[in-house]
């Protein structure tokens, strides 16, 4: 098979394209042939800075976690009528050698999930960490509901950090599917219509030096959740436009910022503060979130593509490294890698 592998750490000329025998299968995995290979910020950092320490976990490393395909094996103790099954694959290169820039890649079988009839392959790979980073974050709410399901969030306003960009607008696409009031912060026209096509009702300027008044004009009681992707840099926003009992969500880094708050204020609203990380997140908190993010699929609630707010970026596997260095660019929307045609 063809892949994209890795076997030291650095910039996008460390990545080749070579040829691999097709991996099999091991108990509780499933094997699938990918068609479509999504590139997330993580697979460029870890290619760039390593797994642990500034090292590679294994010898050699297929990049990518997400991706959309079909099972075509099944190992021992999977039911082998997953054979044929379309699924969309998160995860893969978790605490594993093997992700999805190949034509074939094996995961556990949960992390291979049912990819409804009517999804395509490309908002398959376009699901993934981001979608269930947005998922978590959205639960994250004091007194949230147990499950995101339609209307499960009716009642509540939501303000999306970066409307624009791949969490915010799977964050903007599942709270309005789940019945929110959702408001984004953008820094651009272009970028306000994006958030807007996703299904956020307000969109807000973040670099405006009224930011905190425009927000709590369209929320004067404050909003309920933040969904945040640079708490540090907008911690001062955040805690100044939160309701009472409001919560921020942050699932994004800035390096090794210090973040600081005044302990006062929280306190005596009872705000609070929930990381979130998809990779180590409990077992069941991603099973539960991919099963959630299915459901929104198969109704239509998220989806890829610039008319809902997500533009298509894409790349043949032997140009992975531009995709790469698209994500690190900062291109707005979802890269891509076409890996393999779908079966006829």
């Amino acid at each position: 098979m063809k892949a994209i592998v890795y076997t030291t750490t650095g910039n996008r000329d460390v990545l080749q394209l070579v040829e691999r025998p097709v991996p099999e299968p091991g108990p509780g995995e499933v094997r699938v042939r990918v068609v479509v290979s999504g590139v997330n910020h993580s697979d460029w950092k870890a290619r760039e800075f390593g797994h642990r320490g500034g090292a590679l976990m294994y010898p050699e490393v297929v990049p990518h976690h997400d991706g959309g395909g079909v099972v075509d094996a099944v190992g021992e103790g999977v039911d082998p009528s997953r054979v044929g099954q379309r699924v969309w694959v998160w995860e893969a290169a978790y605490k594993r050698p093997q992700g999805t820039a190949a034509e074939y890649t094996v995961v556990p079988s949960r992390n291979a999930v049912p990819l409804p009839d009517n999804v395509t392959f490309e908002t398959g790979a376009s699901l993934g960490l981001r979608a269930v980073a947005a998922h978590r974050c959205l639960l994250a709410g004091q007194n949230a509901p147990a499950r995101l399901e339609r209307g499960s969030l009716a009642g509540s306003t939501v303000l999306v950090a970066g409307g624009a960009g791949g969490v915010g607008q799977a964050a903007i696409q599942l709270g309005a599917w789940a019945g929110a009031t959702v408001l984004a912060t953008v820094s651009s026209p272009e970028k306000a219509k994006l958030a807007l096509a996703a299904g956020a009702a307000h969109t807000v300027d973040y670099r405006s030096d009224t930011v905190v008044e425009d927000i709590r004009a369209l929320a004067p009681d404050g909003v309920d959740l933040l969904v945040e992707v640079a708490a540090t840099a907008n911690i001062d926003t955040g805690i100044e436009v939160l309701a009472p009992n409001g919560t921020i969500a942050a699932y994004g880094t800035e390096g090794d910022a210090v973040l600081a708050f005044p302990t006062r204020k929280t306190i005596g609203r009872n705000l609070r503060f929930q990381f979130v990380m998809v990779m180590t997140m409990p077992a069941a908190d991603k099973d539960r979130a991919s099963a959630d993010v299915s459901r929104a699929a198969a109704e239509g609630a998220i989806a890829a593509g610039e008319e809902v707010g997500l533009p298509l970026h894409r790349f043949p596997l032997e140009r992975t490294g531009d995709a790469q260095d698209a994500v690190q660019n900062g291109v707005v929307g979802k890269v891509l890698v076409d890996v393999s045609e779908p079966a006829s």
